[in-house]
């Protein structure tokens, strides 16, 4: 059974720092790409960051309100994700999920963490 384990959510003044990870367990396909969505208040899920096999910058996407901010990152030998946000926002509240892609020949398979609450206040 696939699972994905987050941790690093919390409470943090704006202009502070968090260290989000997630770390999948359980897969029979190869992962072809891990990332992080966040959904705000009353707001659908978003992509924050998402990083592909490879994981050279062109394999990187970024949405644009955390451009400069925020660098994904992974470690394959570990099936983890990580994502580092800096100088983080009031409006960088919300609920972040990790969220993995698992591919065989014939199809892929998306996986959600359980989300965990990233708060900031002013």
């Amino acid at each position: 059974q696939v699972q994905l384990v987050e941790s690093g959510g919390g409470t943090v003044q704006a202009g502070g720092s968090l260290r989000l990870s997630c770390v999948a367990s359980g897969s029979d396909f190869p992962i072809n790409s891990m990332g992080w969505y966040r959904q705000g208040p009353g707001s659908q899920r978003d992509l924050v960051a998402h990083i592909f096999s490879g994981g050279g910058d062109h394999n990187i996407k970024y949405a644009d309100f955390v451009k400069g901010r925020f660098t994904i990152s992974r470690d394959t030998a570990k099936n983890a994700v990580f994502l580092q946000m800096n100088d983080l926002k009031v409006e960088d509240t919300g609920a972040y999920y990790c969220r993995m892609v698992v591919s065989n020949p014939i199809q892929d398979y998306v996986h959600w963490g359980p989300g965990m609450a990233v708060t900031v206040y002013s």
